[in-house]
């Protein structure tokens, strides 16, 4: 499977991005799609998860209440909801994707055979 990660941007603190993570090339809906990012000189780190048909969706602690992640098999895209952003949510943003990726390793970057280009997402205060 292919992916394409658009959407981001230059905003400010508190405003709002959706990240779109488009897919083609394989039956999307058997995936679990995940949300990680990378600021410069950093790891790259797991910001949320979606199971293959809304199964349940994960999320890393500092973005909970704020990101909202979320799928449309029938367009074969994941989104990812950015509110009250603040300028740590700074980064390049990456999806992955992968049919065999178990619940307790969702947030494991290591788990992922699919990736696709970073879309960067710079917020400034």
């Amino acid at each position: 499977v292919q992916l394409q990660a658009s959407g981001g941007g230059l905003v400010q603190a508190g405003d709002s991005l959706r990240l779109s993570c488009a897919a083609s090339g394989g039956t999307f809906s058997r995936y679990v799609v995940a949300w990680f990012r990378q600021a410069p000189g950093k790891e790259r780190d797991f910001v949320a998860a979606i199971r293959r048909n809304h199964e349940s969706t994960h999320y890393e602690d500092s973005v909970k209440g704020r990101f909202t992640i979320s799928r449309d098999n029938a367009k074969n895209t994941v989104y990812l909801q950015m509110n009250s952003l603040r300028p740590e949510d700074t980064a390049v943003y990456y999806c992955a994707a992968d049919k065999n990726t178990i619940l307790s390793a969702v947030r494991d970057n290591r788990a992922y055979d699919y990736w696709g280009p970073g879309t960067q997402v710079t917020v400034s205060s």
